[in-house]
């Protein structure tokens, strides 16, 4: 950004970028055109609480580059990524509003959510940055908040396996990224060879039971970019595998009837679009190759449906 421009700022932490969110950005980039300024969206990395609550920061529901990805999706000019530090969360509300939105952005307007606070322990809100706006000269606009729609009660429905109704919230279905690793390979023994998906720390992922949705190699530096862009439906298991012992938590997916891939050390996403059931203990290997049958059969009905309504990508439903 040049010095000399003006900027409409949307900022918060903007994790998974849901429905509410959108209305933040959305809002900033339309003032932005109005005016024919530039529109940036200034957000938080890592998570504020990995700062100031070491081991009490919640569950991630995007990644750093997914976050970005989608906040580009909303016709952003700028993404300002701010490292929060102690030093940071120490700032007092004046300090942060004449060091980063006065000095650094040169805001004219700045956009956020009626519920935003800021500043060292949350001393400021949006009074606050509008008698601030007044002395260095910027308004503030505070978009309402949508009923009920929040990155917590997003977590809460992933924790509780309803990934339909984080969908909902979200915009679009939730989505876990990672790296496909080796693991005891007894899908690939049973005749389904799931992609074993080593996820970053923090990740919202939902509760254990299987899932019907979507598998896709999505590109990242540095890592092999074998089949980029594909996506196939997928049955997905969360948990443990209670029928077999000493197994961790993991994500797996069977991509159906692509049994060839070889997707080792790939980088992939996730997406959940319905639960199917909860996971179970079964007496015999061969329970266990029924009901996957029966698993993969709903996957392949739900997914076709999916594709009938395009609705696999940004379902925008009600929460």
């Amino acid at each position: 950004m040049l010095d000399s421009e003006r900027a409409v700022v949307a900022i918060g932490m903007f994790d998974g970028v849901h429905r509410g969110h959108r209305r933040v950005v959305e809002r900033a980039v339309g003032i932005a055109r109005e005016k024919g300024l530039r529109g940036v969206a200034v957000t938080f990395e890592p998570h504020p609480d990995e700062v100031v609550r070491p081991g009490m920061q919640p569950p991630r529901l995007s990644t750093p580059g997914r976050r970005t990805e989608l906040l580009a999706e909303l016709g952003v000019d700028d993404i300002c990524v701010l490292e929060f530090t102690l030093e940071l969360s120490r700032m007092s509300p004046g300090e942060f509003v004449r060091t980063v939105l006065a000095d650094r952005l040169r805001a004219a307007v700045v956009v956020v959510g009626e519920g935003f606070t800021f500043g060292h322990r949350a001393a400021g809100d949006v009074e606050t940055l509008r008698a601030l706006g007044d002395k260095y000269d910027f308004t503030v606009e505070a978009v309402p908040l949508l009923d009920a729609i929040s990155s917590s009660r997003i977590r809460e429905r992933l924790a509780a396996g309803d990934v339909e109704g984080a969908a909902a919230g979200l915009g679009r279905p939730h989505r876990v990224e990672g790296v496909v690793v080796r693991g005891y390979q007894r899908g690939r023994q049973l005749g389904f060879p799931t992609a074993n998906v080593e996820t970053p720390p923090h990740s919202a992922i939902p509760a254990d039971g299987v899932y019907a949705g979507w598998l896709e190699c999505v590109p990242v530096a540095n890592l092999p970019t074998l089949y980029e862009g594909e996506r196939w439906p997928a049955a997905i298991s969360v948990g443990t595998n209670p029928t077999f012992e000493g197994v961790p938590r993991t994500v797996e997916a069977y991509a159906l009837d692509r049994d060839d891939l070889e997707l080792y050390g790939v980088h992939v996403a996730v997406d959940f679009a319905a639960r199917l059931r909860g996971n179970t203990r079964f007496d015999s290997i061969e329970a266990l190759v029924t009901q996957i049958h029966a698993d993969v059969a709903e996957t392949r009905r739900l997914t076709a449906e999916s594709v009938a309504r395009d609705d696999t990508r940004a379902p925008d439903s009600e929460w």
